[in-house]
């Protein structure tokens, strides 16, 4: 049995910006990856919403630092074959990071993390992918357009940001704005149709990675 940890935001959660609730269990990005894959490999779906690579919030009632809460989800799986991080938006809020640099910054921090772990038990290391996630839209929802003002061209960042990452510390890499736009509704989640091709696009590179 294979085990891949998918590490992330909301959109690794399945945040439904319509009904302001979570997306079906099968229209999750995590689940149509599992389905996918098949019976022989298992995927966990470690998926907070605001979550950040690594840096405060404080507005949350719970802990959302990305780097503080990852040797605790490793320790807790492992031994794992694949390790699928796809998180930077919540880094771009202002008050936050409120940079693509920083949050590719704490993408490698999470990636040192990752490499740098106590596996124990003879367990070797998993391999990584880095996913940027969608570029943020234009939304009319007040709300979310003041929490990510001026974020939209850093979001736009992201993948070349991430890709050039991947590349100097020999992780996979996928955009998921290759298959997936965040919706307008509130310019940063997903639509059901669009978490699902997420699961659709990654499956083929974590195949490769898993060596199926």
């Amino acid at each position: 049995m294979r085990s891949v940890l998918a590490y992330g935001d909301s959109l690794t959660w399945g945040y439904d910006p319509d009904r302001l609730g979570r997306h079906a269990y099968e229209d999750r990005w995590t689940s149509v990856l599992q389905k996918s894959l098949g019976h022989g490999v298992r995927v966990i779906a470690e998926g907070l919403n605001g979550r950040t690579t690594a840096y405060d919030d404080h507005l949350g009632d719970c802990d959302r630092n990305g780097a503080r809460l990852l040797p605790s989800v490793l320790a807790t799986h492992k031994p794992i074959d694949l390790v699928i991080i796809m998180l930077g938006t919540n880094d771009l809020k202002q008050g936050i990071a409120g940079s693509a640099i920083l949050a590719t910054n704490g993408m490698k921090r999470l990636v040192d993390l990752v490499r740098h772990h106590v596996w124990g038990f003879d367990y070797d290391a998993p391999d990584i992918l880095l996913v940027s996630p969608p570029k943020i839209c234009e939304t009319a929802n007040s709300a979310f357009a003041a929490m990510f003002r001026d974020s939209l061209e850093e979001s736009a960042m992201l993948a070349t940001l991430y890709r050039d990452l991947a590349d100097e510390v020999g992780c996979g890499f996928f955009d998921a704005g290759s298959v997936a736009q965040t919706t307008p509704v509130d310019g940063i989640h997903l639509d059901a149709d669009n978490t699902r091709s997420i699961g659709r696009g990654i499956e083929p590179i974590a195949r490769m990675m898993l060596g199926l």
